[in-house]
């Protein structure tokens, strides 16, 4: 009679692309740096780097991104982005600004919306670029062996900082 019901919920797929805002990097940010993961950011800001992005990218009215390559699965422009874009969607909003060559399946733009490069249409676009931004699980620092030479991998730390007597 009082029998909890349960719904399966369906397994995360690591694949599929987020289609909402998940962060936002807000007007009077800059920053300069590599965006890369799985979610959806907002810039109203200034960036200046490399995004890539399995999700979707927003550049609002406010935002000014400077990427030579911006690699997101949708992407929306009401700012400004000088750089290329690689996406399987793309919106152009009519106070968007894009100076930079587009690969893209779909693409839209709104009256007054401004677009200085090439548009190149695929039936299917590559977005990941494995390795690119974040280490692998696998990876692990580097540490030189001893050798012949320097018996010691670590950096040789003599005059640097105070000195100890040594015995």
């Amino acid at each position: 009679m009082f029998k909890k019901t349960t719904t399966p919920v369906p397994p995360v797929n690591n694949n599929t692309p987020v289609e909402r805002v998940t962060s936002v990097l807000g007007p009077g940010i800059l920053w300069t740096g590599n965006l890369g993961g799985r979610g959806g950011i907002r810039i109203e800001g200034t960036f200046e780097g490399e995004i890539n992005i399995r999700g979707l990218v927003v550049v609002g009215e406010t935002g000014k991104v400077t990427c030579r390559n911006l690699r997101a699965n949708t992407v929306v422009i009401a700012g400004s982005l000088k750089g290329n874009v690689t996406s399987e969607k793309l919106e152009i909003r009519s106070t968007g600004r894009v100076w930079g060559d587009v690969v893209t399946i779909a693409f839209s733009t709104e009256e007054g919306a401004f677009l200085r490069g090439q548009v190149r249409m695929e039936e299917k676009v590559e977005l990941d670029t494995p390795g690119e931004f974040a280490p692998s699980i696998d990876s692990k620092p580097e540490i030189s062996s001893p050798d012949e030479d320097n018996p010691n991998p670590l950096p040789d730390l003599k005059d640097k900082g105070r000195k100890v007597a040594s015995g």
